[in-house]
């Protein structure tokens, strides 16, 4: 077992409580340019919380880690890329539009220049300006070279996964975990955490029994790997067990729950099995309680998009939540015109439709519609133009009870909308969405859409009150004519 590793009770929960300086790294066959042992432990110290969603408080959080590690050495090449990738990544920052952030990758590109500056330090340079300029497809190609060189690298791993992640990538990301994962051993640290990275990946590309495998595996190493938690989530979602689910995320709540960066999204897992069920009072509970507070708490993107999500599926089954929009559109309506991902867009844009922000609304699909015509740049902006403009045309549309004009922008899309990434979870949102409007609508044969669609999705997944519901609410429709 490596030094910088312990296992400590029952269930084996590996926490670090060593780091590793610059000889260690260079041992372990990751070398870094710095000559600073402390700047090097705090490398470690901040891509350990990265990779676990966690918080360090003997550290002062991941934040303050980060902000140790460049002070510590103000020329650390991979202290500064880890540090403006987060933010990169974090999708809250745009490069176009906050002079500081750009100023920040400028410094960094900078400190590329220096001769002692490695070659695969280099690549992480340029992936991630890359990546903060929009071109996150080009992004991750760099750091597979990278890890094709070097498959212990775990910040070219991790930067890899989630960046697929945003873009709906499915199997690469299955893929890019597969071919480094023999070339790592189990008394490596941070080898747990692969299995609910390989997991995630082999759910997204519906290989729910492996996931489900690996999944327990990497919680059997470790029960604090919130990510794991998060893949079994997803299997369990996805296999019609939403009764199983709500056991499972409440029988492990105090394992996963520590981890702040990812507890929010896990939460959201939570309270959509309670929709499933029609358990609404349920799901309204673990807003009030979980996801509203920690989206408004933490402001990160990924905990606003589960609170718009959570918050815009109750409405869709009738919930009244109305009085619940209005925090949640003031933190999104700042991000309007950031447009780093249609995911995000969407999502913002529910927050002001639901909060009757019409002035916030405008400007966001206004502003959608200059960048998709060419005024953005990278890869959100062609998905902007062939999904994001029509999806978000589809929402405001519902909104203004225009049912018919919802189906007809949406429709075209559904093999179209995975571009816009996020999970197949996530996402389903929008075949709800599109179901739900053609119900509604006054043409006959959206209704008898509604009816085929909710005849596909029953036969994806048989064991789901939720579509019950709906085909109940479908079949009172009058089709014939």
């Amino acid at each position: 077992m490596w030094p910088y590793l312990r296992l400590t009770g029952h269930n084996k929960t590996m926490r670090r409580d060593n780091w590793r300086d610059s000889q260690a790294w260079k041992d372990f066959g990751v070398e870094l340019s710095t000559t600073s042992n402390e700047a090097a432990k705090l490398f470690d110290a901040t891509l350990t919380q990265y990779v676990g969603w966690y918080d360090d408080d003997s550290l002062g959080g991941l934040e303050k880690t980060v902000e140790k590690m460049v002070n510590t050495d103000p020329n650390f090449v991979m202290g500064h890329v880890i540090k403006v990738g987060l933010d990169a990544l974090g999708t809250g920052r745009s490069y176009y539009l906050d002079k500081d952030f750009q100023t920040e990758v400028q410094n960094l590109v900078g400190l590329g220049k220096s001769p002692n500056t490695l070659p695969h330090e280099q690549q992480h340079i340029n992936a991630v300006k890359l990546w903060a300029q929009g071109e996150m497809t080009q992004a991750c190609q760099i750091w597979e070279s990278i890890l094709v060189d070097n498959p212990l690298d775990m910040l070219a791993l991790k930067f890899a996964h989630d960046s697929y992640f945003y873009q709906g990538h499915s199997p690469q990301m299955r893929d890019s975990i597969a071919a480094v994962f023999p070339h790592w051993k189990s008394s490596m640290p941070l080898y747990s955490y692969l299995y609910g990275m390989h997991s995630f990946g082999l759910e997204e590309c519906n290989h729910y029994a492996e996931a489900e495998k690996v999944a327990r595996k990497g919680l059997e190493l470790n029960r604090n790997d919130c990510w794991s938690t998060h893949s079994m989530a997803h299997v369990l979602e996805m296999t019609g067990r939403s009764s199983e689910g709500i056991q499972f995320m409440s029988s492990t709540e105090n394992d996963w729950n520590i981890c702040a960066m990812l507890a929010c999204h896990n939460y959201w897992h939570y309270g959509i099995y309670n929709i499933e069920r029609g358990l609404y009072d349920e799901a309204v509970g673990l807003f009030d309680t979980q996801v509203g507070p920690r989206a408004v708490k933490s402001g990160a993107m990924l905990d606003m998009v589960d609170a718009c999500s959570l918050l815009y599926r109750l409405s869709l089954e009738g919930v009244k939540v109305k009085d619940k929009w209005k925090e949640f559109n003031e933190i999104c309506r700042d991000h309007a015109e950031d447009h780093i991902l249609t995911f995000n867009d969407a999502h913002f844009l529910m927050a002001c439709l639901g909060a009757g922000d019409k002035t916030a609304s405008d400007k966001l699909i206004t502003s959608l519609k200059e960048f998709a015509k060419g005024t953005g740049k990278g890869d959100n902006q062609r998905i902007a133009q062939e999904v994001g403009v029509p999806l978000c045309d589809a929402l405001v549309a519902y909104d203004a009870g225009d049912f018919a004009t919802a189906v007809s922008l949406v429709n075209p899309l559904r093999y179209k909308i995975i571009n816009i990434g996020g999970s197949h979870a996530q996402r389903d949102l929008f075949n709800q969405f599109l179901i739900h409007a053609a119900v509604q609508s006054p043409q006959k044969d959206h209704n008898r859409l509604a009816r085929v669609l909710l005849t596909e999705r029953k036969a994806l997944k048989t064991n789901s009150p939720l579509t019950d519901r709906l085909i109940s609410r479908a079949m009172a429709v009058h089709v014939d004519g």
